[in-house]
Order: C-alpha cells, then sequence, then structure tokens
C-alpha cells in the first residue's frame, strides 16, 4: 500500500493517481454503493423493513460519513491530493470510451463530508418527524438514493457519470417532493420540479454532446486540457448549455420557480434539499468546469449576472412570503446566488463561494429543521402571521434558530460573515464599472437578507401570540429532533471562521480553485465594504424589528406595486405560463382537435363510408328467387341497351 500511495504522491498535479484496490482509498466506491445498497434493500423487503427501515437508513449515511472522514485525512497525506478508480468499463461505442470511474480529489471531499454530514444529521431528525408517517420506511429509501446520487454525482471522473447521478437526485427529488402525493399541492410541485430540471438537463446533456463531437471525450482531465484549442464561440455556447444544467438544478433565475414549491414535501426533504445535496449540484458543476468558465471572460460574465439577479429577486420575494418554509426556501435562491457570484468571478474566488456553500449547508439545515420543530409544536402550520411569542415554549428551538438567523444574515462573528463578506469583497475587485454593479447587488441582497429574515425570527419567535384557537400549548420538539438542531447551531457559529481559515487552502490543489481571488485592486477598500456590509445587515435586521416587535395582521393586507409583485414571485410564473405553458396548452388542443377531426374524422368516415355501403349492399341479398331473377333481367337489359347504343353510333 505505501508503495502505491508513494506513486500517487509522485504523480505531478494534474495526472491520474490510481489507489491499490487494497488500500483504504481504493474503497471510495463505498460512499456511492452503502447508501444505494441501503435503499434497495429497504425497496425490496417492503414491510417486512416497517419497524427497524429507518434506522438502517440512518445507519448507512452514518456510515458514509466516517468513511468520508478517514478518506479526507488519507487524502491529506498524498503530495498529489488526487486518486482516481476506473472500475469498469461503461460505454465503449466507436470512439466513446466512457469509463465508470470515481474521483476523490478536495473538491470532491469536502462536497462529500457535506453531503454525509449534515445528511445524517437530517436522517437523524427525519427518524421522529416522520415517526407516525405510514410510508416512514419508504421515505427513508428515497432518502438513502438522494444521498447515493448526489455522492455519484460529486465523485465521478467524467461527465457522463456526472449526469448518472445528476438525473439519480432529479428522479429522488421527484420521489421526495412528491412523497405526500394525496395532497395535489405535493404532486404539482413534485411535478413542476421534475420538469423545470428536464431543461436544464437537456442543456447539460448537449453541452457533454458538444464535448465529445469537439474534444472526443467526456474524461475531466481530457476535457480540460483540451479547452485551449476550442474556439471563443465554442467554449462560450459550451459554458452557457453548461450553466443552464447548473441554473436548473440550484433553482437560479431563470429556472428559479420550482424550488420554493419543494416546499411540499416533508421537512426533511427541504433541509437535505437545500443545504447538503440537489441545490448545490449547479455549484458544484461550475466549479469542476472552472478551466471552461475561465477560458472565457463573457461566459463568466454570464454567470455572474445570472447570480446577482437571483440573489436579489430571492431576497424581495422572501420579504413579501408568509410561509416560514417558503421564505426559507426564496433564502436559498439567494444565497445559492452569492454562490454564482462567487464561482462567475473566477480564480480564487471559486473558493469562496465553496466556503460559502459549507458554511450554508450547516445554518441552512438548521433552519429547515428548526422551522420543522415549530411546525411540530404549532400543530403543521407554516403562517408566520400566526405565530409569535414561542421563544418561551420552545427555548431549543428559538435559540438554535437564532444561530442560524445571526449567520445567514452575516452577522460577526458568525459562520455567514466569514462565508459570504469575501464574495462582496471580490465583487468589488472587478476592473470595470461592474464592480460598482455587482458589488453594490451583493451589499443590497445583504441589508435585505437581514430584514427578511429578521421579520421571519421576530414574527415567529417574539411578540404577542398571534395562535389560532387549536394551538393551546406549542411545545419543545423531542430530543431526536433538537439533538441534530443543536449540532447544527454550532455548526453555524463556528463553520464559517474555520472553513474559512482552512478551504481555501486546501481547494489549491484543485487547479484554479485557490490562491488569490482578486487580480485588481478593490475599488473600495477590504475595511470599508466591512464595515458597509455590517453596517447595512444591522439597518436591515433594526428596521425589521421595529416594523415587527409588535406582531401583525394575520391576513393579507393591501400592498403598493413592488410587495403586490413580490408576493407574486414578481410575476416569473405568470411569464413562464405565457410563454411557455399556455402555447403549449393551446398547441396541446389543437393537435387533439386535429387528431380528433382530422385523423381520426377520415379514418373513421372512410369506415362508416364502408359500413354504409355494406348495409345497402346487404338489402340486396335477400334470399327470394325472383328478386334475384328481375336483377339479372335488369341487369342484361342495361347490357343490350348499353351495346345498341353503342351500334348506333350514339358515343362515336
Amino acid at each position: 500500500m505505501e508503495e502505491n500511495l508513494a506513486h500517487a504522491a509522485a504523480a505531478p498535479l494534474g495526472d491520474v493517481a490510481y489507489a491499490s484496490a487494497g488500500g483504504l482509498l481504493g474503497s471510495v466506491w463505498l460512499l456511492v454503493a452503502i447508501p444505494l445498497l441501503s435503499a434497495a434493500i429497504l425497496l425490496l423487503l417492503g414491510r417486512r423493513a416497517d419497524r427497524w427501515g429507518h434506522w438502517l437508513g440512518v445507519g448507512s449515511i452514518g456510515a458514509a460519513f466516517v468513511l468520508g472522514l478517514a478518506f479526507f485525512f488519507q487524502l491529506r497525506g498524498l503530495e498529489n491530493k488526487s486518486v482516481e478508480l476506473s472500475l469498469w468499463d461503461f460505454i465503449a461505442v466507436g470512439n466513446l470510451r466512457v469509463d465508470f470511474g470515481l474521483l476523490f480529489d478536495p473538491l470532491a471531499a469536502v462536497f462529500v463530508l457535506l453531503i454525509t454530514g449534515v445528511g445524517f444529521l437530517i436522517h437523524l431528525y427525519a427518524v421522529e418527524y416522520m415517526a407516525h408517517d405510514p410510508g416512514r420506511r419508504l421515505f427513508f429509501a428515497y432518502f438513502n438514493l438522494f444521498v447515493a446520487a448526489m455522492l455519484l454525482l460529486v465523485l465521478g471522473n467524467n461527465y457522463v457519470m456526472l449526469y448518472f447521478g445528476w438525473e439519480g437526485v432529479g428522479l429522488a427529488s421527484y420521489l421526495l417532493i412528491s412523497f405526500w402525493y394525496g395532497r395535489p399541492s405535493a404532486a404539482t410541485a413534485g411535478k413542476k420540479a421534475f420538469l423545470m430540471n428536464r431543461v436544464g438537463d437537456a442543456g447539460l446533456a448537449i453541452g457533454i454532446f458538444i464535448m465529445f463531437a469537439t474534444l472526443g471525450t467526456t474524461q475531466y482531465d481530457e476535457v480540460f486540457n483540451g479547452v485551449g484549442s476550442l474556439t471563443a464561440t465554442t467554449v462560450l455556447v459550451l459554458g452557457l448549455l453548461l450553466l443552464l444544467g447548473a441554473a436548473g438544478k440550484s433553482g437560479q433565475f431563470p429556472l428559479q420557480a420550482w424550488l420554493p414549491d419543494a416546499m411540499e414535501g416533508p421537512t426533511p426533504v427541504s433541509a437535505l434539499i437545500h443545504a447538503a445535496t440537489m441545490v448545490t449540484a449547479g455549484v458544484y458543476l461550475i466549479a469542476r468546469s472552472n478551466p471552461i468558465f475561465s477560458a472565457n471572460s463573457t461566459l463568466q460574465l454570464v454567470v455572474v449576472s445570472v447570480g446577482a439577479l437571483t440573489l436579489l429577486m430571492g431576497c424581495i420575494i422572501g420579504a413579501a412570503k408568509d410561509d416560514i418554509k417558503r421564505v426559507l426556501a426564496w433564502s436559498t435562491v439567494s444565497q445559492i446566488g452569492y454562490m454564482f457570484l462567487g464561482v462567475g468571478l473566477g480564480g480564487g474566488a471559486y473558493a469562496l463561494a465553496i466556503v460559502h456553500l459549507l458554511a450554508h449547508g450547516f445554518f441552512k439545515a438548521n433552519m429547515f429543521l428548526g422551522a420543522g420543530s415549530v411546525m411540530h409544536g404549532m400543530k403543521d402550520q407554516v403562517d408566520i402571521r400566526r405565530f409569535g411569542g414561542l421563544s418561551k415554549y420552545m427555548k431549543v428551538t428559538w435559540l438554535t434558530f437564532m444561530m442560524g438567523w445571526l449567520a445567514i444574515i452575516g452577522m460577526f462573528p458568525f459562520s455567514g460573515f466569514f462565508s459570504k463578506e469575501p464574495i462582496i469583497v471580490a465583487a468589488f475587485e472587478r476592473s470595470d464599472w461592474t464592480a460598482w454593479l455587482f458589488g453594490g447587488a451583493a451589499l443590497l441582497g445583504a441589508g435585505l437578507t437581514a430584514f427578511y429574515m429578521t421579520r421571519l425570527f421576530v414574527l415567529t419567535f417574539h411578540g404577542p401570540k398571534r395562535w389560532t384557537e387549536d394551538i393551546e400549548h406549542p411545545h419543545e420538539s423531542p430530543k431526536l429532533m433538537t439533538i441534530p438542531l443543536i449540532l447544527l447551531a454550532v455548526g453555524s457559529v463556528g463553520a464559517g471562521f474555520l472553513l474559512a481559515t482552512s478551504v481555501p487552502d486546501w481547494l489549491t490543489a484543485t487547479a484554479g480553485l485557490g490562491g488569490e481571488h482578486g487580480e485588481h485592486e478593490a475599488v473600495l477598500s477590504h475595511a470599508v465594504i466591512t464595515f458597509l456590509s455590517l453596517l447595512i445587515t444591522v439597518l436591515g435586521a433594526g428596521l425589521a424589528w421595529f416594523l415587527f416587535r409588535a406582531g401583525t395582521a394575520t391576513e393579507p393586507q393591501p400592498a403598493g406595486v413592488l410587495v403586490t409583485a413580490a408576493r407574486r414571485n414578481l410575476y416569473t410564473d405568470a411569464v413562464n405560463e405565457a410563454v411557455f405553458e399556455k402555447p403549449g396548452i393551446f398547441l396541446t388542443r389543437a393537435l387533439v382537435f386535429l387528431d380528433n377531426r382530422g385523423i381520426d374524422g377520415l379514418v373513421n368516415g372512410l369506415a362508416a363510408g364502408v359500413g354504409g355501403g355494406s348495409a345497402r349492399l346487404r338489402r340486396l341479398q335477400t334470399g327470394f328467387v325472383r328478386s334475384y331473377a328481375t336483377s339479372i333481367l335488369a341487369g342484361a337489359l342495361l347490357v343490350m341497351a348499353a351495346f345498341l347504343a353503342v351500334q348506333a353510333g350514339w358515343f362515336a
């Protein structure tokens, strides 16, 4: 084993380092296999696994996390920091060769720890949350399948393997979002997520086709080495297609509409999708494909623009929502926008985006599970206008949610400050006027985030009680739900600083993801940007506290143009309906009309004509000899008349 590891360490950066099949890193495939096997067992055994299936689901993710930690520390001992395993030939058609292979490098390692670590806590929480659901065993089967697909996505060593996991995540998300399919809203939300993601997936698939057509490969290292041989137009088109796929999975403009509706699934699903798995896939794709995006400045500008626009949209819409989970959902849309802003800036800013992604995993999982705890104590109510005063009744949930709130608004010294503030600084380091545009958008987003997240926190836990009559005594959640909250709250406090001081250096082993994050000096000094960021955060939070400390109306009130637009998701759903849904419905109805009146009309008309003619001819078959003799006589007379007419020259 030492010889194999020494060979791996001696390999130059970018070369493949193979671990021995008998070595520890040669077992990386277990990360995918364990949760996948657990899902298969739970699905195949059916009701026989109802009593213990949920613990198998939790244990499989716990085992994957322990293995991930072991592999992480083993990887630290390699100079090359990269281990690639080719398990078998997956596709061999003509010139196309695709291995079923895995790549475990610094970028994959941090994602593995996030997915399995935060995922384990969410699984543990779900044991109690889903305790009274008759489909709990099936839920954990889908949950395990979700994690297995996400691990394959981040561990694949080529774009086809990534796409395999990509589609697996899409399938599992559909099954989980629509898990309570008896509710029409849940079934609709699942279909909406599935269909909108298919749009992005089509872009990613076409991008992979272009890779093979132009470079003859889909292997990461070979694609990245060949980017320099492509024309600028090809790189731009390829990058835009990858961006379309990333926008679909991560809920970015213009494919963001499915993400808030995903709240129709059980709360643990919301936490897993928004914190540790699905929505991070798009950021991972762009970070992994950094040689492609870094090769074209126009492409980077598009990514930055999508991120800046989406982060502001998420803030504005989130400020007008009253459903506790939907407010958090729109905050995810906004925070992922910050990550897209980071990866779009390029260079060392890639690492800053990954730091924010990891920190976000802690405080967003904390807040979603906290929302589930509130719902647990409030008989599944979700309207923050009808909460208030819960800090006295749910102290653990209140304190842990507070840690997440302070982290997401970027208050010093919580994790969000150390992960988000560097992205704002990097935005101000652009070389032209766009530094003010994107840096200003990031600063404005920080203030808006502080406002609407403080509104959420205050209306939920403070102010007068605004409960409905059926709520008598809200209660704290069981320990199996509060323990994950406490652990995630600890991460919400300290993870940002630890990640910001270690992850960028760790990612320097992945080309283009570490080092300095600005080629130009910021238009404002770092100290000024930090001061402005904290100032606007305090102002936004203070304004929300002042406006909502005494509660709010429990029914919708008339509002201005902006608030009305925000309540209607800035009319993005209306645009989608007008541009895509209604024309599609019209085309479908036109095709149905053509099918019914045209194709079916022709076929049915022909059949009716033949049938009618047959019925009339059948009347001649009477069985009477005199009828047949009369017919013969009539026929003979007609023949004689025709013969005489010809002889007389009537037709000459």
